[in-house]
């Protein structure tokens, strides 16, 4: 997980939260700024250079931007108080003269991964980024995180057909294994059919599979050890070359799949401009 939208979801188990328990809405306050802050450095591990500082969170939230929380409450003895778990940080865009807003970061505690927190955090940023006209998020993520990808692909309907090289250079996150920051951009055209099928529980809508680019199982673990990193860094490159082939032939993601094992593929087809409406 480096910067951009949240990576790895790892094999953590999550704590059991419900809905009722955790509340999910936009930060205001300086000092739920800063947490949003603190929750970055314990969750991307960065060292100070790579930190993105208080006061953008803060001009973020005042640009037409994003900065949303999700607290959960937490009764100590008689002083009740909300805790926050998890968080997302965006910022407007354009493009082509279009407006859009760019999801930076989305991050939660370990303890509270994979428990569809980080869907519900993106649910938010939908509902918020509708009402106030947008029709187009946008974010990046690591194609090497199988579980990320799958979510942002199959579980919120996404599409990707941009891919950008080292996009931040080599980061000080441990969890970036000292690999390029290769970056898939996923484009979540939020009114489309595609989107609300999925988020409505439809199956995504059928395609023909032209290609498809497979991430092993065990690139965590390849990522994590000096001795094996020459392996995930050959998946990398490997992959990168397939999907500038891909996306320079016309194809888009516009799936993905995982296995028993847990390796993963993305699926490729041809996207049509007809579907963002």
């Amino acid at each position: 997980m480096a910067r951009g939208e949240a990576g790895r979801t790892g094999v953590t188990r999550a704590a059991a939260v419900t809905d009722e328990e955790v509340t999910i809405r936009k930060c205001e306050a300086l000092d739920e700024m800063q947490a949003c802050f603190a929750l970055q450095q314990e969750v991307w591990k960065f060292a100070d250079r790579d930190l993105i500082p208080v006061r953008v969170f803060v001009v973020a939230g005042k640009i037409g931007g994003q900065v949303i929380g999700a607290f959960i409450r937490n009764e100590p003895g008689n002083e009740p108080r909300s805790e926050l778990i998890g968080f997302a940080l965006s910022i407007p865009g354009i493009r082509n003269g279009h407006c859009y807003l760019h999801s930076q970061m989305l991050g939660v505690r370990q303890q509270y991964r994979n428990s569809g927190l980080g869907r519900r955090i993106k649910l938010f940023q939908r509902e918020d980024a509708l009402a106030r006209g947008f029709e187009l998020m946008e974010w990046t993520f690591d194609p090497l995180e199988i579980k990320n990808a799958y979510l942002n692909i199959e579980k919120l309907g996404a599409i990707a057909r941009r891919y950008n090289v080292n996009q931040y250079g080599i980061t000080s996150s441990p969890l970036q294994g000292s690999l390029p920051t290769d970056r898939l951009v996923a484009e979540w055209w939020m009114k489309s059919k595609r989107v609300e099928a999925v988020l409505g529980g439809s199956p995504r809508a059928e395609f023909e599979c032209r290609s498809r680019i497979n991430v092993p199982a065990e690139i965590y673990q390849w990522k994590a050890e000096a001795t094996t990193r020459p392996q995930a860094l050959a998946v990398q490159e490997g992959n990168r070359a397939q999907f500038q082939r891909a996306f320079a032939g016309g194809l888009s993601v516009l799936g993905y799949e995982r296995d028993q094992r847990g390796n993963g593929g993305f699926l490729l087809g041809a996207w049509d401009e007809s579907w963002r409406y």
